[in-house]
């Protein structure tokens, strides 16, 4: 239980310091109004991921289990890549890329709806995750919720607190994240690949 705990952990701080559309309209906000009226918004993908998950996993679930360890190769592939799009994201960090948003707070779970990662993410990495995890022990499916969403919701807030708290400070330290965030994607995307191959070779 404590491994899908962990893996659910790596991932999600991964996922949550990437640059997209959720994180530059929240730390809009938390700039623009402050962390007050900001944080609750950090809860949004708690409630637009679940239509997402119960499409994926309900088509996961019929799938044959070779097409699985396909999708765990093709998980580790997109994990590499968003480790590319990370790495490079290091290389050239501007804060202008954290600021180009607008819109009220309602609309934050709108914006993570219409983000394309956590369709490609729950497709290809948490959904064969969860699944696996559930036929060893429902228990180990659950941990692997609780890391995920918990860490998500922890590090999307401290985003929000640090840059609300210090404008100056923050695209400087958020960068650091982005890097810590490149190398965790690479480590898990090789695991993912790893596994995947394994499991198709019978091993």
């Amino acid at each position: 239980m404590l491994y899908y705990l962990l893996i659910g952990f790596t991932f999600a701080f991964a996922a949550a310091i990437q640059p997209g559309p959720l994180q530059a309209y929240l730390v809009s906000q938390a700039l623009s109004h402050g962390w007050r009226r900001t944080w609750p918004a950090a809860f949004a993908p708690l409630l637009s991921d679940a239509p997402i998950a119960i499409i994926a996993l309900s088509a996961l679930h019929l799938a044959a289990a070779w097409l699985l360890s396909v999708l765990q190769c093709a998980g580790g592939l997109f994990l590499l890549y968003l480790a590319a799009r990370a790495f490079k994201t290091w290389r050239s960090y501007d804060r202008r890329q954290q600021t180009e948003s607008r819109g009220s707070l309602f609309k934050a779970a709108i914006v993570n709806v219409l983000n394309p990662n956590p369709y490609l993410g729950w497709s290809l990495v948490m959904g064969p995750l969860c699944l696996r995890a559930w036929q060893q022990a429902p228990r180990n499916a659950a941990a692997l919720l609780l890391g995920f969403y918990a860490t998500m919701i922890a590090t999307t807030i401290g985003i929000i607190l640090l840059f609300a708290a210090a404008a100056g400070l923050g695209p400087k330290v958020n960068r650091i994240l982005v890097g810590i965030s490149a190398l965790a994607l690479v480590l898990f995307a090789f695991y993912e690949l790893w596994s995947g191959t394994r499991s198709l070779w019978g091993t």
